[in-house]
């Protein structure tokens, strides 16, 4: 494989204004992603940041003059340096788990059969509101501190384990103190229309219009940056999610949707109708729908740690994406029963696997498209101006990402130009 290097864009030039910049790495290759295609590679680059933004992206040799003069701190290193990675679809706050599910699958139990017997989301949901907040906070940090160890910066984060008002804002409120606590960007997700809670069975209606009424005060509270809802068979109706959108538009919200991942009940559609941000799992979704996708720019997010531990075998329409040129993005979907993954870069290696995204796909969907997917206009690419989120790895060749199963690949993990705890040296 040939590598360009190319030299730094007009206007990339470090400004009087730029100095001195708070950090400057030089002598890393960087895989900038800032074209419609490839890795965007520079060979023996530099990266300056000031102020939580980058100021430099380009070769160490069209730095203006001695790096030492340029920043408060300079670092020499070797490896690649990405975008931080984008994980925009988990639901990583919960309380227990829920291996015994796991066991029930392998011995032939569905995700159905054992969610209309008490388990699946239901049984999380006791759990979760069983735990006070500092409680919940305190077990969710470590999976957000594993993601974020394996090159994540930026963080979706839904609710849908409360269902009710007070057990959907505490998971609102611990997914933001995470953000705080780890210094990491975390986007939350209100997701009341998850599961129809024990207390509403058989009035499902009427729990639609309890989690329209609650979107409202958790808004003005801050919590919510986007609105989410499981359209599915065992979920809610396109009639009942519409009502949640509907509720959402008027707030100001985007919407983005669970969607056709166990049949077709034109969910991905729906989300394009609203100009949602993202449809996600998607495997059902019809050539239709696809095409609404398109028009509308919702972008197709691929779970493929669900489709994995599900033992899923209907593949999502991605050849019909490409052809549309559907944005697909790549996410863990961290949740204690369907995917228990840990881990973005993982779940790039099954996207591969499952899924047959190239390595770039997958390093893009985790990137590039997944800051698209959470409406995130300034991250996902190295290009100066954006957030100062980058992983160094320590690899030889972006395409490692998506090649070793496991491993500490990343060196050095940064958000907002701070340097997170988890990387390894």
């Amino acid at each position: 494989m040939s590598h360009s290097t190319p030299t730094a864009a007009p206007g990339d030039a470090l400004q009087p204004q730029d100095l001195p910049l708070d950090g400057l790495i030089v002598g890393v290759s960087l895989a900038t992603l800032d074209a419609d295609n490839g890795y965007g590679e520079i060979l023996d680059a530099a990266l300056g940041w000031r102020d939580g933004v980058l100021r430099y992206v380009g070769p160490r040799a069209d730095l203006p003059g001695d790096p030492a003069a340029l920043a408060a701190q300079v670092i020499v290193a070797d490896g690649w340096i990405t975008p931080g990675l984008v994980d925009c679809h988990t639901h990583l706050v919960f309380a227990g788990d829920r291996a015994r599910e796991f066991e029930l699958r392998l011995q032939g139990a569905s995700y159905e059969e054992i969610a209309r017997n008490g388990g699946g989301i239901v049984s999380t949901v006791r759990a979760t509101r069983a735990a006070d907040e500092d409680e919940l906070l305190r077990l969710s940090l470590p999976r957000a501190q594993a993601l974020i160890a394996d090159g994540a910066t930026t963080l979706e984060i839904k609710s849908g384990y409360g269902l009710d008002h007070d057990n959907e804002r505490k998971m609102l409120r611990v997914a933001r103190r995470i953000g705080e606590v780890l210094g990491v960007g975390v986007r939350t997700t209100y997701l009341g229309a998850h599961a129809l809670p024990p207390e509403y069975a058989g009035r499902a209606d009427d729990y639609i219009a309890a989690v329209c009424g609650w979107m409202r005060p958790l808004h003005e509270e801050g919590l919510i940056d986007a609105v989410d809802a499981f359209c599915e068979g065992i979920g809610f109706s396109a009639a009942q999610t519409r009502r949640v959108f509907e509720t959402a538009r008027a707030l100001g919200l985007p919407v983005k949707l669970h969607a056709d991942q166990l049949s077709d009940l034109g969910g991905a559609a729906l989300a394009a109708e609203f100009s949602g941000l993202s449809a996600d799992h998607v495997e059902y979704t019809s050539q239709a729908s696809v095409a609404a996708m398109a028009e509308h720019g919702t972008v197709a997010v691929l779970l493929p740690g669900a489709f994995h531990v599900l033992r899923e075998t209907r593949l999502p329409p991605l050849d019909a994406f490409r052809e549309h040129g559907v944005a697909m993005a790549v996410a863990t979907d961290c949740n204690p029963g369907t995917s228990p993954l840990q881990s973005l870069r993982q779940a790039m290696q099954l996207a591969c696997t499952h899924f047959r995204l190239t390595p770039l796909e997958a390093l893009r969907g985790a990137t590039v498209h997944a800051a698209r997917a959470l409406g995130c206009d300034d991250r996902g690419v190295l290009r100066v101006g954006m957030r100062a989120d980058f992983v160094r790895w320590r690899i030889g060749h972006p395409s490692e990402l998506c090649y070793w199963l496991g491993g500490a690949l990343a060196g050095d993990v940064y958000a907002g130009g701070r340097r997170l705890a988890g990387g390894t040296a």
